[in-house]
């Protein structure tokens, strides 16, 4: 499957006009999360890049979330509903929608702005380097299917 490439200017506003269809009231097709507790699940994957707020998993832990883990994160195939998520990406509590809406407009901004050069190599917080296109797979299909979830 093919996803956005969100290091490209275009693409990454067309992802920010489906983020700006939501409103706060909008409600899930599939799931438990609120569309304020999405878009906080969302920016918790800028958050590993961006900021030192999860620690990074080590030794063995980081060996098992990569072998497990990185193809369902970084390939090619969308996500499943409902599928299980890792903990630091459960959000059960009350988020500000605006605020949320923001922060995620803003983190992907960023991104596009820091371009592919950036990341290409870069080291993920449990994966190891990935390459561009394993970045923008990461963070496009992940925002894809969340938008999905909530109809947009």
């Amino acid at each position: 499957m093919s996803w956005k490439n969100l290091f490209d200017e275009k693409e990454t506003q067309e992802t920010i006009d489906r983020i700006n269809n939501l409103n706060a009231e909008t409600q899930a097709k599939w799931g438990k999360m609120t569309v304020n507790q999405m878009m906080a699940h969302c920016n918790v994957a800028y958050e590993l890049v961006y900021t030192d707020k999860h620690p990074k998993p080590k030794g063995f832990q980081k060996f098992m979330i990569k072998l497990f883990a990185k193809n369902t994160v970084v390939g090619p195939k969308p996500y499943k509903k409902n599928s299980r998520t890792a903990p630091m990406f459960q959000i059960s509590d009350a988020r500000d929608f605006e605020r949320e809406k923001t922060i995620l407009t803003n983190n992907l901004k960023k991104t596009q702005k820091l371009g592919v050069a950036h990341f290409d190599g870069l080291e993920s917080h449990a994966f190891g380097p990935l390459n561009q296109t394993e970045w923008n797979t990461l963070f496009s299909k992940h925002l894809d299917h969340h938008l999905n979830q909530f109809g947009v």
